[in-house]
């Protein structure tokens, strides 16, 4: 990515949306971060799958925060945004923001599918109420 930016070549919304993939963890935030930056200056539409990349990049690095600050900008979402959001908790250890955003998604007339209750499903194992597990069972 940095050779293509030093050769002169311009990345478009495909490269951009492949870095952020390739940020996958905390080491890598300030990379994610830069290269945010970098389509937020550079033009290019932050359409919904652009978005659902930031916030998912944002989740996997560790950054909860600059996800749901992305998330919350986003003019549209759809199943995969809020999924990746609720799995951004998850990973990060807020199961309770996690099922928060969840009755949100459903309150707002979004239907989750079966990638959106993995992540729900992993936060109930590590929680001691049974009820939750067996309200998301009685959804799928």
């Amino acid at each position: 990515f940095q050779q293509m930016q030093q050769e002169g070549a311009k990345p478009n919304r495909v490269t951009f949306i492949s870095i952020l993939n390739a940020c996958a963890s905390p080491e890598t935030l300030i990379m994610g971060k830069l290269v945010h930056a970098q389509i937020v200056h550079s033009g290019i539409q932050v359409d919904v799958i652009v978005g659902n990349a930031v916030v998912s990049m944002y989740g996997r690095c560790g950054s909860i925060e600059d996800a749901k600050r992305m998330f919350d900008k986003m003019a549209e979402r759809e199943v995969v945004s809020w999924t990746a959001m609720i799995t951004g908790y998850v990973q990060n250890g807020c199961a309770g923001g996690a099922f928060e955003l969840f009755e949100q998604m459903k309150r707002e007339g979004v239907n989750a599918n079966k990638a959106t209750f993995l992540p729900l499903l992993e936060a109930c194992a590590g929680l001691q109420p049974v009820a939750m597990a067996k309200m998301l069972h009685a959804q799928i």
